[in-house]
C-alpha cells in the first residue's frame, strides 16, 4: 500500500486530496502511519515502526492500522489496500 502521490501532507497532520478537494487531519500516530507507508514500508514494519515510537501493544496497533488504512482506501488517499 502506498499513499497517492498527490496528495499533500503537512508536518502538523493537516491532509490535503487535490483530486477530490477533501481534507483531512490527523493525530501523531495517523502521521507515523502515513510517514511508514510514505517510506513503502511492509504493514509488518508499520506495525513495529508505531510500537517502539509509541510504546503501544502490537495487538492494539495492528487492529487500529487496520482501521486507519481502510478509511485512507475509503477517501482515495492510497493505492493497494491490503
Amino acid at each position: 500500500m502506498q499513499i497517492n502521490k498527490n496528495i499533500a501532507i503537512s508536518d502538523s497532520g493537516f491532509i490535503f486530496n487535490p483530486s477530490t478537494g477533501d481534507s483531512f487531519s490527523t493525530n501523531q500516530v495517523g502521521m507515523e502511519i502515513i510517514r511508514l507507508l510514505k517510506d513503502n514500508k511492509s504493514k509488518e514494519e508499520v506495525i513495529s515502526g508505531v510500537v517502539s515510537k509509541f510504546n503501544v501493544d502490537e495487538a492494539t496497533v495492528e487492529k487500529d492500522l487496520s482501521d486507519f488504512t481502510l478509511m485512507l482506501n475509503n477517501f482515495q488517499l492510497v493505492i493497494g489496500h491490503e
